[in-house]
């Protein structure tokens, strides 16, 4: 009988010990990585550059086109000359170009016309047309609402003040000169209110 119950026991043991021993398969969890997939979109230094915020080379350095921008928002842009009052010793307040050379009107002109009765070369090598190329400004003193334009024979267009074309001439040799005022009687001064200055 006891070589029974020790044959008994040693065979619950070999049972335990198989049992312990047998690998278990299919349970271990798989650690590979799953390739990419077509719905899963790939990260490249082109996708990086597009996603990332543009970032200026040299920080607090302004660009030269907005400075420009900034510099001249407050100036009206037409493209036009200027036309100005400025002040004559001999003559008081008179118009002038932005460059302060003298303007004057032409007596031979019909005021409110559509055209200038100086065309000929012997007219405007002495007497030139003051002319733009976009809506004329005024400043300092002259009368925004008294500027107008003609168009001239030759397509250019040509600047008028209170219905009066204006030109410049061409003996005035500096800024501020009035050497053409009442030649032949006829070419005149004008004044900020867009008359002709007799004196």
């Amino acid at each position: 009988m006891k070589y029974t119950l020790l044959r008994g026991v040693m065979f619950v043991l070999v049972l335990l010990i198989t049992a312990c021993a047998t690998p278990v398969t299919g349970v271990a969890p798989s650690f590979t990585v799953p390739a990419a997939t077509a719905a899963e979109p790939s990260v490249t230094k082109s996708s990086l550059a597009t996603k990332m915020p543009e970032v200026e080379a040299y920080p607090g350095i302004v660009p030269t086109r907005t400075a420009t921008a900034t510099s001249t928002a407050s100036v009206p842009v037409t493209g036009g000359t200027t036309v100005k009052a400025t002040l004559s010793d001999s003559h008081g307040l008179i118009l002038a170009n932005a460059d302060g050379f003298t303007l004057y009107l032409y007596k031979e002109d019909t005021q409110n016309g559509d055209s200038s009765a100086c065309t000929e070369e012997e007219c405007t090598a002495d007497w030139i047309p003051f002319t733009t190329e976009g809506s004329p400004v005024a400043v300092a003193g002259a009368i925004q609402k008294l500027l107008g334009m003609i168009t001239r024979e030759d397509g250019r267009t040509q600047v008028t003040y209170n219905g009066w074309p204006l030109y410049l001439y061409s003996g005035d040799n500096a800024a501020g000169s009035v050497n053409g005022q009442r030649l032949e009687g006829e070419w005149f001064l004008v004044s900020p209110a867009g008359t002709a200055i007799q004196k």
